[in-house]
């Protein structure tokens, strides 16, 4: 029996953050994760491999279609499916070696297999090389999430996939259906549309991507459409029939109770994500959840079972793998006398398509149904010189701001790079910044970031390019 300050199950962007920031601190920590390999589903099977497709597969995309423009003649093209999935699989392993020595540098021992909470501050470890029985003052479960199923559709990971699956199919299916219009739907549709595959998207609302503003989805859709994502929307799914040859999902239309079968040889099935909390003995312990299976904690991050904490998926909040990295340094520096939660209102969202889009903060409608008075601005990224000169003019930026005082509230983008300007409105919404605060800094010309500058000055009347 091992005695530590902290246990962590689960070694994905919370677990093994939260695990070097308590070694950081002082505590002899365990990590323990069945895996074998570091980073979750993050790294494994989610984030990181999913936009190395998205990446490998656009400049298959742009050798085809978009360098000629440039002046750069290739020839003919050939996809080399094998090599591009051989280097996702490189990536990934170089990346989870990464954290490895992460946490040996940091003294964080990691432990290989199952865990489960036997009592408070004790855990019971089914292991490769034999069983363990450990012992802490504090246990942390950051065990991440797993994908939702449909009821009667059932994963094989062959012709039925989630997005698992999806990430190494041994070939280009000739036709895909996918359900559900959110990031993972998008962005793997994305991936084998350019790579050949005719994909059709179903989704269960009359729009793609619910929660983000409505006008950069809509922009977001048309340009999607463009890149050969064909949208069917407002249908619900009631099946998915297997034949030899090629399955039908069977869908049906809201508004007129149409049925419809669309033909596939995959369905990725992509509806979302759950706590993955099975085997943990929360029952046992007395853990409370809510009804959709999330761990209840307070500010803290303590459940209801003293000694016991959770983050990441496993709690309410945004299921994004850099939520889960601020709530693993959160809960252990609040363990150590901090008191800072993380603000879940500011934490950016990113759909790495191409088009991406990015979002922080609420929408236009949120605060306009809130009662808040608000100023809006917006710049289409085809009046941005370095957009222009990428060739990549399709899209806006928008930002949402406190119409008396100028405080930004929410910021808003599709476009090129999307993913990474939006991190110069987190860093102006946590700071409490306004519009003149971002209009009134020198941003570099020529730039994409001066599309951020331009939507501010449009909210304060000013706009000089628009």
């Amino acid at each position: 029996m091992s005695g530590y300050d902290l246990i962590v199950i689960g070694g994905g962007p919370g677990g093994y953050v939260a695990s070097i920031r308590a070694a950081q601190l002082g505590m002899k920590t365990a990590c323990i994760d069945e895996r074998a390999t570091l980073g979750g589903t993050c790294l494994n099977v989610g984030c990181i491999p999913s936009k190395a497709l998205l990446m490998s597969s656009e400049k298959f995309d742009d050798a085809r279609s978009q360098l000629a423009q440039h002046g750069v003649d290739v020839g003919s093209v050939e996809l080399n499916l094998a090599a591009m999935m051989t280097r996702k699989d490189k990536v990934v392993g170089d990346l989870t070696k990464g954290i490895d020595f992460l946490l040996k540098k940091n003294g964080v021992e990691r432990i290989i297999g199952r865990a489960s909470i036997e009592a408070p501050g004790r855990v019971f470890v089914v292991g490769a090389n034999g069983d363990l029985t450990l012992e802490a003052n504090a246990i942390i479960i950051a065990t991440g999430s797993m994908p939702i199923t449909l009821p009667g559709i059932e994963f094989d990971e062959k012709r039925i996939v989630s997005s698992t699956g999806a990430l190494s199919l041994e070939t280009v299916p000739d036709r895909m259906v996918v359900i559900g219009a959110g990031v993972i739907g998008l962005e793997l549709g994305q991936v084998w549309a350019r790579l050949g595959t005719q994909v059709t998207v179903v989704e269960f609302l009359d729009r793609i991507l619910p929660g983000i503003d409505r006008e950069i989805a809509t922009t977001a859709q048309r340009a999607l459409g463009r890149r050969r994502l064909k949208f069917t929307l407002g249908r619900e799914v009631l099946g998915v029939e297997k034949g030899v040859d090629e399955l039908k999902v069977v869908t049906r239309q809201h508004a007129s109770g149409a049925q419809e079968s669309l033909p596939a040889d995959v369905v990725l099935v992509a509806v979302g994500r759950r706590p993955f909390t099975d085997g943990l003995g929360l029952d046992r312990l007395g853990v409370a959840c809510d009804a959709r299976g999330f761990i209840a904690v307070d500010k803290q991050f303590r459940t209801s079972c003293t000694g016991i904490y959770a983050i990441g998926d496993c709690v309410s909040g945004p299921m994004l793998a850099h939520k889960a990295e601020e709530d693993g340094v959160a809960c252990v520096e609040m363990m150590a006398g901090g008191n800072e939660h993380p603000d879940y209102e500011n934490v950016p969202s990113v759909v790495y398509t191409s088009p991406e889009i990015a979002s922080v903060g609420p929408t236009e409608d949120n605060l306009r149904a809130r009662g808040v008075d608000i100023a809006v601005g917006k710049f289409n990224f085809m009046a941005n010189c370095r957009a222009r000169l990428g060739g990549e003019t399709e899209g806006l930026v928008k930002v949402v701001a406190e119409a008396a005082s100028g405080r930004i509230l929410g910021a808003h983008i599709v476009g090129p790079h999307a993913s990474e300007l939006i991190a110069e409105f987190v860093v102006a919404i946590a700071r409490q910044a306004t519009l003149r605060d971002v209009a009134g800094a020198c941003h570099p010309h020529p730039s994409l970031s001066e599309a951020l500058k331009e939507a501010c000055l449009a909210a304060l009347s000013r706009a000089i390019h628009a």
